[in-house]
């Protein structure tokens, strides 16, 4: 199920992913604060199982409050299950596929298990090869070992369906070229020559607050000339650099244009995009192959990138800007996200960066296991069977840490509407019979082979999970007194 937030202010957010959910509520105890950035965490480590974690780690410091009362030591359960935890390990590592990053359809299949419980799970089928195509697109398949996601740039765009998200080999400019500036020339540009400038090209300001007294018209007059001189010469180096395009860092201090600069670059062909944030200025700049220029007197013809093509579109009812067919691009791709609504826009921008970690996840370790709850009864009886071989309180912990890994198929059980107590103890018996890659079909109600319906997720979203639910887990454990200082 889903989640509707509403926030102070009044926004309102919809989402089922729990890094999203807890970022947003205000905890005030301090352990519920680490749960908190556990989930973090994991949204970092892996970018999926951000709820699983929590719920992993709720189950475990269940289990935990059951030991205690046995009058185990907190210390014993903490290496217990420190020992679990690198043994769960190394049982879903030896059941796990090794994947090829060339194999797009396992890729996409992995893709669409995560989009499948997000809002917008009915367009997993368009996301998924967008997600998988672009951090294909932006590494050597051959040697890497991580992805930066910033060579992926996500642009949301109000109006249309998910279905008209397009993932473009370039960049993506949610706005227009300036109105003034377009107004008499061409929406396309081809050969384009860019210039990525990060000063204004408007009158200078003091330093300082001041104001100008002015006593006459001829004063007036004379400053007037003087600010237009002073823009036309800024115009004539720009056009003399030989760029078409400006892309121009936006300004705190003052316009990055006016009217009067707007006017001239129009007479000269040049068009011109404003209001490029100072995040977005590296991402440009690699893609391009051109170099930031702060100062007009820098600014020359070989620090200009180069585009087949640069097209003002509209979509939606809003202006875009393509910049496409560049001339010695850098690995990095753009995803142009639409949506009917603000509130579906933003989750599909959430849920495509959860679809993108999952890629990256198969890259850092390229291994996969099935879906379904799978994992974790297997998980859960080979441990069981471990435990009965150990002696003393040790045996007791690991039962424990068994019992809690059943949490996950239970809760998927229960989501989907089915009778938990039932669907988990089927699984267990099929599992016991060999059937590793059973698990839990929430479309048809029944317990079905994961593998057969393609219901995939990265190896490192469950290894990962463990780990950090456990340590979070053995450091709360080792806690047993609150001291409030001032």
């Amino acid at each position: 199920m889903d989640k509707m937030i509403q926030q102070g202010n009044g926004e309102v957010i919809i989402s089922n992913d729990g890094a999203t959910i807890l970022s947003q509520m205000q905890v005030y105890h301090p352990t519920a604060k680490m749960l908190v950035d556990l989930s973090k965490s994991q949204d970092i480590e892996a970018g999926d199982g951000t709820t699983s974690v929590c719920v992993l780690a709720g189950a475990l410091l269940g289990a935990c409050e059951d030991l205690l009362l046995k009058g185990i030591h907190p210390t014993n359960i903490s290496e217990a299950f420190g020992l679990a935890a690198v043994k769960a390990e190394e049982i879903l590592t030896d059941i796990s596929k090794p994947v090829e990053l060339a194999n797009r359809k396992e890729l996409i299949n992995c893709v669409n298990t995560s989009l499948s419980s997000k809002v917008i799970s009915e367009y997993a089928d368009q996301l998924s090869p967008i997600a998988v195509d672009a951090v294909l697109q932006v590494i050597d398949i051959a040697t890497a070992t991580n992805v930066d996601l910033n060579a992926v740039r996500v642009v949301q765009q109000l109006g249309g369906t998910i279905d008209d998200s397009e993932l473009v080999d370039g960049l993506v400019f949610s706005k227009g070229f300036d109105k003034t500036a377009s107004s008499t020339g061409s929406t396309t540009i081809e050969n384009a020559k860019i210039a990525l400038i990060q000063f204004c090209l408007s009158a200078p300001k003091a330093d300082m607050e001041s104001n100008v007294v002015i006593n006459d018209y001829a004063a007036m007059d004379r400053i007037l000339r003087e600010e237009r001189k002073y823009i036309l010469n800024l115009c004539k180096k720009v056009k003399k650099s030989g760029a078409h395009v400006l892309l121009i860092q936006k300004s705190i201090l003052r316009d990055a244009t006016n009217d009067l600069s707007l006017h001239f670059l129009a007479k000269m062909g040049i068009h011109v995009i404003t209001d490029i944030e100072r995040n977005d200025i590296e991402h440009i700049a690699t893609t391009l192959g051109c170099l930031p220029v702060a100062n007009i007197e820098y600014l020359t013809p070989e620090k200009l990138g180069t585009a087949g093509l640069v097209q003002e579109e509209t979509v939606g009812g809003h202006k875009v800007v393509k910049v496409t067919e560049i001339v010695n691009p850098g690995k990095t791709v753009s995803i142009l996200v639409r949506g009917s609504n603000k509130l579906v826009l933003e989750e599909a921008g959430r849920s495509l960066h959860d679809a993108l970690c999952v890629v990256r996840s198969l890259v850092k370790k390229r291994f996969l296991i099935c879906g379904g709850g799978a994992p974790e009864i297997q998980v859960a009886q080979k441990l069981a069977a471990y435990g009965r071989t150990l002696e003393g309180t040790a045996s007791y912990c690991l039962q424990s840490f068994a019992d809690a890994m059943e949490v996950i198929p239970y809760t998927l059980a229960e989501n989907a509407g089915l009778h938990p107590i039932g669907i988990v103890t089927e699984l267990r018996a099929k599992h016991a019979q060999g059937h590793t890659s059973m698990g839990i079909n929430v479309r048809k109600g029944a317990i079905s082979d994961m593998y057969e319906l393609n219901v995939l997720q990265p190896l490192l979203v469950s290894t990962s999970a463990i780990s950090l639910a456990t340590e979070c887990v053995r450091m709360i454990l080792k806690i047993d007194d609150i001291v409030m200082v001032r």
